[in-house]
């Protein structure tokens, strides 16, 4: 298996699980930001998208990204995108399929995080470059 997808899919990972319980503390300039609305195909494909910020890295960054919504507290990961760190701004998009009826069209929260994976002492540990949470509309296909 080639590595890429393996480290995309840590990434993506660590994300969603690390966002949750690490308070994010954004280096100077880094940034994440989500679109008000996202996608939901018939299939349960998902598409969140907005965009990103990063400065510096060390090691492959990835912005991370998981889906909710009410009643339910399961959050739902939806990829990892490869991100460029050379300060500029840029779009991301990322998607993934949630089993078909665990989301309907209407109001959801997304979570995004910037997330490089910082080599120590052999393995690939998260580090947080920037991270958000906001309210979307979750439209129909």
């Amino acid at each position: 298996m080639p590595l890429r997808p393996v480290l995309g899919a840590l990434a993506a990972a660590a994300a969603t699980v690390l966002m949750l319980s690490t308070p994010a503390t954004a280096a100077p300039g880094d940034n994440v930001t989500i679109d008000r609305t996202a996608r939901l195909s018939v299939d349960g494909t998902v598409t969140v998208s907005g965009t990103y910020r990063c400065v510096d890295a060390n090691g492959p960054v990835f912005v991370g990204a998981a889906i909710s919504q009410d009643p339910s507290a399961t959050r739902y990961g939806i990829g990892g995108t490869r991100a460029v760190c050379d300060g500029a701004y840029h779009r991301w998009q990322n998607s993934g399929t949630v089993t078909p009826n665990r989301l309907a069209p209407g109001p959801a929260r997304v979570e995004a995080a910037l997330v490089e994976l910082r080599p120590h002492s052999g393995l690939p540990l998260p580090h947080f470059h920037a991270s958000r949470e906001q309210d979307v509309t979750l439209l129909a296909d």
